[in-house]
């Protein structure tokens, strides 16, 4: 499992012109899910994600994480994570889950997700996805599990 985060004062997703989610200040999580990714997997990067320490504090500097900040996470489904970019000048994608795994494993990292009291959002899994964000930093930072 592969995530991408990246520190946002907005960020939204929309599909089909609609607008499918929207947070203020938090992340923006890009997650990739890949073909051996399972429960303890999701369970590993949720902690990851909300324990990191990648927020100002009162002196500046990165100490507080998202919830201490009381932001809210985006998360969006991106399959080209998994890709493998080694060889030649396309991607392969044998690494990443076959799409019905790839959903379970995505819906199962939400509701736990959301499950921590974070304020949850989504893309649509699968979809065609126009996502806007105003990095904050810029601070982004790639997570493997």
């Amino acid at each position: 499992m592969i995530g991408v985060i990246q520190r946002v004062s907005e960020a939204s997703v929309i599909v089909e012109k609609r607008i499918v989610g929207q947070i203020n200040q938090g992340l923006l999580l890009l997650l990739g899910v890949e073909r051996e990714d399972n429960q303890s997997h999701v369970e590993k990067l949720i902690r990851k994600v909300t324990q990191y320490r990648l927020f100002a504090d009162e002196e500046n500097k990165m100490n507080l994480n998202v919830q201490q900040v009381n932001g809210s996470i985006l998360v969006v489904s991106q399959f080209t994570l998994v890709a493998d970019t080694t060889k030649g000048n396309r991607p392969g994608f044998s690494r990443g889950a076959t799409p019905a795994h790839g959903e379970q494993m995505y819906n199962e990292f939400v509701t736990k997700l959301a499950a921590t009291g974070v304020p949850t959002q989504t893309g649509e899994f699968g979809a065609n996805m126009q996502v806007s964000l105003i990095n904050d930093g810029p601070v982004t930072f790639t997570f493997q599990v």
